[in-house]
This record gives C-alpha cells, structure tokens and sequence, in this order.
C-alpha cells in the first residue's frame, strides 16, 4: 500500500531569502549535486564562487563535467539575479584551489558558506582495486575534501561573523559499503575530518557537517559497480533503502544542505545529516 503513495514533489527553494547578503563557495558545481546546491543558495540570495575541474578524470568510467556545465551553472545562477565566480580548478592543488578562493572573495567580498561537494568513484572489491584508483579516489575525496577546508577557514576565521561548512559524504562514510572500499575509507575520513573541525572551530562560530546521500541521479553511473551488484546479490541488498523511491534527487540533497548551512540549524554542529532513503536505518 505505502509504494502506490505519490512520492512528494522535489524540494524548491522557500520564498525567503534567507542567504540575502551572503557568499558560498562550492567545489564540483559544474553539474549534478554541485550545480543543484548553487542554483539552491542563489534562489535564497546567496552569490556563488563556483568551482570544478572541468575535466575526465582518468580512473572513473563516466565522463567528467565540462567547462559549457560549468557555464550552464552560471546561467542558471544568474537567471535569480545573483553573481557568481567561477574557476576550472583541480580540487586536489592546493596552491591553485586556494588562489581560486581568494580570487573568488576578492570578487564578491566576503565568503560565508563552503561546501565541499567535489568527489569521484569507482568500483571493485577491496582486494582487486587497482593501486592507481585507490590513491586517486583518496586523493579526490579526502585530500581535496580537506583542502577545501583548509583554504577557506583563515578567511572564515579572519572575516569573524561565523559561518559554515557542509561536507558532501556518503552512507559509505557511515556504513561499509561493498564494491567501494576506496570510496568508503575516504567518506569516512571526511566524516571524522568534520568532526574534529566542528570542535575547532566552534568558538568562531563556524559550524562544520557533513550530508550522506545515498544513491543520487545526477546522470552519472558506475557500470561495474552494477553489474558486480548483479554477481553478488548478497552483497547488492546493502544498498537498499526503506523507503520506496529507488533514488534522490541532487535538489534533495542541496535542499538539505542549504539548511544546515542556514541560521535555522544555528545550533547544529558536529552532526551527519543522512538523506539516504532511510538505509543507514536498515
């Protein structure tokens, strides 16, 4: 009975404008989740400083964003009236992820919000991951996942109003995942990453979380990792949610993030927000 239940239309951003006056830096907002929390924080007032590498990355079987994503992301921001700042920038360089950030702040003057949403995957099981995949999902999903922070948080800390930084983990940061232990080693740092930053940096005012999607349909697929779901059933029935939607929308989880990056979750710091379908529940 619960399944023919009409799933609730994708979240739209409130009327208020309640990022009226405020910055955010994004990284990966060429397309997918990143684009979704762009255009998400400019419907509410935010200008955006707009990051991606606009490029394939060599050990993932999808093709990379692009930089006309990229511009399609800018469109979509200026359609609500709102600046943005972009730059093709390799999350992973630190020297050039953060020039890209002062030059974003320059820009726009201030910086309030980060979300560090960049990250890639591949799939195998633990034992067979090829050397090269695992230093680059690592490489990708943590380390730039933490320079990220790194770069932004002098400025947060200078600038002195507060803030806040939302990382984009994964129930693969919660939970153990088969196929993606590459991928899960780095969720979980990231969730640990934040943790410990959310106990620093609170007597700044800045509040660090992290939001743990699950299967999200941002045109992007893993062909290997569905067909060794097909090989192993046993271990394809890990990723199943409760609810009966097969999947999120990337509007679910910027709807998500622009929340708890708002004042209305000002005391909300130090947590992992799931919006899974329910299967860190399972």
């Amino acid at each position: 009975m619960t399944a023919e239940i009409p799933e609730a239309p994708i979240p739209d951003a409130p009327n208020a404008r309640r990022y009226e006056g405020k910055v955010v830096f994004i990284t990966g907002a060429a397309r997918g989740q990143g684009r979704a929390e762009a255009v998400r924080f400019a419907a509410e007032g935010a200008d955006i400083i707009a990051l991606d590498i606009c490029a394939d990355l060599p050990t993932t079987e999808y093709a990379g964003a692009t930089p006309e994503d990229l511009a399609e992301t800018v469109r979509l921001v200026e359609q609500h009236g709102r600046r943005i700042v972009t730059s093709i920038t390799d999350i992973t360089d630190f020297d050039a992820l953060t020039a890209a950030v002062e030059h974003g702040v320059g820009e726009l003057g201030r910086l309030d919000v980060v979300v560090a949403n960049a990250g890639m995957t591949t799939a195998s099981l633990s034992w067979e991951i090829d050397l090269d995949h695992w230093h680059a999902t690592i490489d990708n999903n943590l380390h730039g996942a933490f320079y990220t922070a790194k770069a932004t948080v002098p400025i947060l800390i200078e600038q002195a109003t507060g803030g806040a930084i939302v990382f984009t983990s994964s129930v693969a940061g919660l939970k153990g995942l088969p196929f993606l232990a590459d991928y899960a080693a780095a969720k979980h740092g990231v969730t640990g990453l934040a943790k410990t930053m959310a106990n620093e940096l609170a007597k700044y005012r800045i509040r660090v979380n992290t939001v743990h999607p699950h299967g999200v349909a941002t045109g992007l697929t893993v062909p290997e990792l569905h067909q060794k779901m097909e090989t192993r059933q046993d271990l394809g029935l890990l990723f199943m949610g409760s609810l009966p939607d097969q999947v999120s929308q990337s509007e679910d989880i910027a709807a998500a993030v622009a929340w708890i990056a708002s004042n209305e979750a000002r005391h909300v710091t130090g947590i992992q927000l799931p919006v899974d379908l329910g299967r860190t529940n399972r």
